[in-house]
């Protein structure tokens, strides 16, 4: 999640971690109107801030370092390494076959390759919406902004050549997730890494490095559901709408209102499971995606004569020396970090929803889920960047630019007043349906851990504690400060990487075995288009 920074911690923020594919407004919090007011709502949230705050700084200053590179003169946080380094060997070690088969992601998406009676709860395209609605959000509002301020046009450049590389990552967890999946005692699915680091890891002779990872990653996937996929988001949400619709608000007592009303919608939804949230993101991605891809594209055909030369500004200052933007490692630095940061390709999350996809090709789903980062950062990313490059907003309030959704929304308001509402409108679609596919995410966590300590079955049995859990936590975000959540759902969802790339590739050999089965199978017609 791209934290929301004050100009002078934008210069120590590009030193450190910042943030993954989430990131907005921060809401007005701890404001005058709160000390004043002395009652319950006031000291309620003050303390649930404080405990939360406590926990998040113990958790940040143990998963979160950087890595100091001398001869380049700067340093970069392990995490970005790890999903760079994965990235880039999956691409390879898979011989570019996510070029070679993206259109054939795209035929299989459309349902070109579906057949009656396959195993699984939702559909590709279901399972792709479900996916994005988890990583299409606030990132790409405030996260490209804050790019190409730290970074300048280049970093936008990086950010899409690191997109097409995570495209192998994805493919990679997706396959595996596939291959991996078990049938719970109601006849849903589940998979994830979880599942397939301890079966896998098994069958290669490393059982208990793969039991380690998996209840790792589990533990991890509950709390960055938790936190970034769930208070961020709530807390986010709210802050936009404070600024935009409510004058800038600071009644403590509205904020419980509104906690309220988002929690009980997003409880609607989750107590349907991944079919009621399939259906839900299988209308509010689109829609989201296409309303906000529609105004940029007006924006940007407003100022038509400068998208050539904004187009050029993102390349040749991809490898400028220009000092003012740490030079070419620091542009490029940037540009790869906001991309793992925006897709969340190679932590594995969203592995979890593709497990579930109708399907008896574990590839052909990998083939679909790596569809994920080109959309996610290549088309909505690069669209927010050109908006914010033509508009030259970063001239025009340049003190501004440290926090990136804001600047998005002087970038949107050049095609009218009303704008930047149209925006918040997005900020909490995008929130919203963050929330409900997050929950499922940890949802298979929570399942996968229950039934490995407490026995199969209970796992499900036991849902509802989770789902009441996070219902809470909905809430909990709305109404506590900003900066008591953003390091728990940095940690958590960052941290979960780790095992994941690290068991990705010790399983690489069998996943390049698995598609070069499958290509062989589309040429020879075994594998064809049934519509």
């Amino acid at each position: 999640m791209v934290q929301e920074l004050e100009p002078a911690q934008a210069q120590q923020e590009s030193e450190s971690i910042e943030a993954s594919s989430t990131a907005a407004v921060s809401p007005v919090v701890n404001s005058e109107a709160e000390k004043e007011d002395g009652g319950f709502i006031s000291k309620a949230t003050a303390s649930m801030d404080k405990i939360i705050g406590k926990i998040t700084s113990v958790l940040f200053s143990v998963i979160m370092f950087d890595i100091a590179f001398g001869l380049l003169g700067t340093s970069v946080p392990l995490v970005v390494v790890t999903l760079m380094v994965g990235a880039i060997f999956f691409t390879f070690r898979y011989n570019f076959i996510t070029f070679k088969l993206f259109a054939h992601g795209i035929q299989v998406v459309r349902g070109k390759f579906d057949k009656e009676g396959e195993a699984g709860e939702v559909n590709h395209f279901k399972a792709l919406t479900s996916a994005l609605s988890a990583t299409v959000g606030l990132g790409n509002i405030a996260g490209v902004a804050i790019a190409v301020h730290q970074g300048g046009p280049g970093a936008v450049f990086w950010m899409i050549l690191a997109a097409f590389f995570g495209m192998a990552s994805k493919f990679s967890s997706c396959t595996l997730a596939q291959k991996y999946r078990v049938i719970n005692n109601d006849g849903s699915f589940s998979g994830g890494p979880m599942y397939y680091l301890e079966m896998g890891l098994k069958e290669k002779g490393l059982a208990k490095l793969g039991t380690v990872f998996a209840v790792a990653y589990a533990l991890m996937i509950i709390g960055g559901a938790m936190g970034g996929g769930n208070m961020f988001q709530g807390n986010q949400a709210w802050g936009a709408l404070q600024q935009d619709f409510l004058g800038g608000s600071q009644d403590p007592k509205a904020a419980w209102i509104f906690g309220i009303t988002l929690a009980s919608l997003v409880g609607l939804v989750i107590i349907g499971g991944i079919k009621r949230i399939g259906k839900a993101t299988e209308f509010i991605v689109p829609f989201m995606c296409g309303l906000y891809v529609i105004v940029s594209l007006y924006i940007i055909g407003m100022n038509a004569s400068q998208i050539i030369p904004s187009l050029k500004s993102i390349v040749t200052m991809a490898f400028s020396q220009n000092a003012a933007f740490g030079g070419f490692i620091g542009v490029l630095i940037m540009g790869v970090r906001r991309a793992a940061f925006s897709n969340e390709a190679g932590v594995g999350s969203a592995a979890v929803v593709h497990a579930a996809a109708k399907n008896e090709e574990p590839v052909m789903e990998g083939v679909v889920a790596m569809l994920g980062p080109f959309i996610d950062t290549v088309i909505i990313c690069l669209m927010t960047a050109l908006v914010i490059i033509i508009t030259d907003v970063s001239a025009q309030y340049p003190a501004e630019f440290s926090k990136g959704a804001i600047m998005t929304a002087k970038a949107w308001s050049s095609a009218g007043t009303y704008m930047p509402k149209v925006l918040t409108v997005c900020i909490v679609l995008f929130a919203f349906s963050t929330m409900i596919s997050w929950c499922y995410y940890g949802e298979r966590g929570w399942i996968y851990l229950v039934d490995k300590f407490f026995g199969k079955g209970k796992g499900i049995s036991s849902l509802i504690i989770y789902r009441a859990l996070f219902v809470f936590c909905v809430f909990l975000g709305v109404v506590v400060n900003a900066g008591a959540v953003l390091d728990f759902s940095d940690a958590m969802i960052l941290g979960m990487a780790f095992p994941n790339i690290i068991g990705m590739i010790i399983l690489s050999g069998r996943v390049k075995g698995w598609a070069k089965d499958y290509m062989n199978k589309l040429k020879s017609g075994e594998i064809a288009p049934t519509k």
